[in-house]
């Protein structure tokens, strides 16, 4: 175990990114294809195949998914996905040809480096053609090289975040993982004490100082206030945390959809608040095999390995661009 969601049979990680750009790509590679569904929450998402995971839609299984920066502009890269996947013969055998499913989600990460370079069919092809069982890397990479949190007091206030990953046993061999790339408008915090771990630093705003030198204003303290419900009319609206759960568990589509929307909680136990109208949160499920399990035990235990990437995601992100990182 490499507490890495490649613990799941079936599953490669591929990464891009453009170091001056602060942005990039991360695929998820599923190359015999995987049950997938989906669950979407807050109100500003960027997405793009995600309908045909409804469980009334016809298709049953994918081929990757991709995870990308550069807000909308950002899902061209999974073009470049389909065009590796075509190369490999891998997708939907249609008859006169196969059609490569790749659903997408995009974070908006314009406002940190270089808003002009986004993720494109190029990068989206180079994560694809990297994907591995051995790209188990965190912090500022992939899909999270341009990721922040706390940026209710604006992007000076904010904090560095970026990819994570995690993985358990939850016993009869079924294994559960995370990938997770962590872009939230609110504070990221340890469920285990309640402390802010990453998110918006003290600032003065109007006749209020929200925290002291060194500390976290809090975003929920903020919001409360008469200068905090004027900020929220200028908040940034650059956020989203985008990323997937995956099991070698057998699951149908319907199955699949309520893990997604189970690994949800892991989220909002460790960001607080989720699912603003500021965020765009998507998560993905992806079942590889067909270990016998509980689809509501797997549920369970997909929020928490979510909330352990989430977790991993900010501890290991470092400063980059003026914004300070945990690490």
């Amino acid at each position: 175990m490499k507490n890495s969601i490649t613990d799941i049979p079936g599953i490669e990680i591929g990464h891009a990114q453009d170091d001056e750009a602060l942005t990039g790509c991360t695929v998820i590679l599923c190359r015999k294809g995987a049950v997938g569904g989906l669950d979407q929450r807050g109100g500003a998402p960027g997405t793009r195949e995600t309908d045909l995971l409804n469980p009334v839609n016809m298709v049953e299984k994918i081929h990757a998914v991709l995870l990308s920066g550069g807000s909308a502009f950002g899902l061209d890269a999974a073009t470049g996905v389909m065009r590796y996947l075509e190369e490999q013969k891998i997708g939907l055998n249609v008859g006169v040809a196969r059609v490569p499913i790749v659903p997408a989600a995009v974070l908006f990460d314009l406002a940190l480096g270089r808003a002009d370079i986004r993720p494109d069919a190029e990068m989206g092809y180079s994560a694809a053609a990297s994907a591995s069982t051995e790209n188990t890397g965190v912090g500022n990479l992939g899909a999270g090289t341009g990721a922040t949190v706390g940026k209710i007091l604006g992007m000076k206030q904010a904090m560095k975040a970026g990819l994570g990953t995690a993985s358990m046993e939850i016993g009869g061999g079924v294994i559960v993982g995370a990938i997770v790339a962590v872009n939230a408008f609110g504070d990221v915090i340890n469920p285990q004490t309640g402390a802010i771990l990453a998110g918006a630093r003290s600032a003065e705003v109007g006749p209020l100082k929200f925290g002291t030198e060194g500390e976290f204003a809090d975003t929920l303290r903020v919001m409360q206030t008469l200068s905090g419900r004027t900020v929220m009319k200028f908040a940034a609206r650059g956020n989203t945390v985008i990323g997937a759960v995956a099991t070698n568990a057998k699951l149908s589509k319907s199955e699949a959809t309520k893990v997604a929307q189970m690994a949800q909680d892991g989220l909002a136990r460790t960001i607080r608040p989720a699912h603003t109208m500021l965020d765009g949160d998507t998560i993905f499920a992806l079942s590889t095999g067909n270990k016998k399990a509980d689809v509501s035990t797997v549920g369970a235990f997909a929020a928490e390995v979510m909330a352990q990437a989430i977790l991993r995601a900010t501890e290991e992100a470092t400063s980059i661009g003026g914004i300070l990182g945990v690490k």
